[in-house]
């Protein structure tokens, strides 16, 4: 799928409302700035997943969040108005659609990976894994980052 048409469903989705609304076939899980953030996010996503019927998904779909998410942690922990992490999945059939929000304005930035160091390597991940990926800034504040997977159902 081309950069384009990623970011036309993801402008239609439109974030602000999706994470302050329940929606149909969306999960959202308030997160705190800490470490453990990272396997609540891992297990709400595989267990949302298998809920859907999209267990095929899970590891892959948990591989891009916890990197989502430990971008968050690491690099939003420090801005201003801190407020919490936001996860949120959702069902766009025939795709999967999951994102972190957070409060930081800083727009995220892919490095050349570095295949001998602990880190760098989180944009890399979710890029290879997911079908395509981005941001969208929120009105509040911060911004969403977010990843597609394309199901066979």
């Amino acid at each position: 799928m081309a950069t384009a048409d990623c970011l036309q469903i993801t402008r239609e989705v439109g974030f602000d409302s999706l994470l302050s609304a329940g929606k149909p076939y969306t999960t959202s899980c308030p997160l705190p700035f800490q470490a453990d953030s990272v396997k609540t996010a891992r297990d709400v996503t595989r267990s949302t997943l298998r809920g859907w019927g999209l267990p095929e998904l899970g590891d892959d779909a948990a591989l891009v969040v916890s990197e989502l998410v430990t971008n968050a942690v690491r690099y939003a922990m420090y801005a201003r108005g801190r407020r919490e992490i936001q996860l949120l999945l959702m069902r766009v059939v025939p795709h999967v659609l999951l994102a972190v929000a957070d409060p930081s304005d800083k727009i995220p930035t892919p490095k050349e990976p570095d295949f001998i160091s602990e880190n760098g390597r989180g944009l890399y991940i979710v890029e290879t894994y997911s079908q395509c990926w981005g941001w969208d800034p929120l009105a509040r504040g911060g911004k969403a980052v977010w990843a597609l997977f394309r199901t066979d159902s």
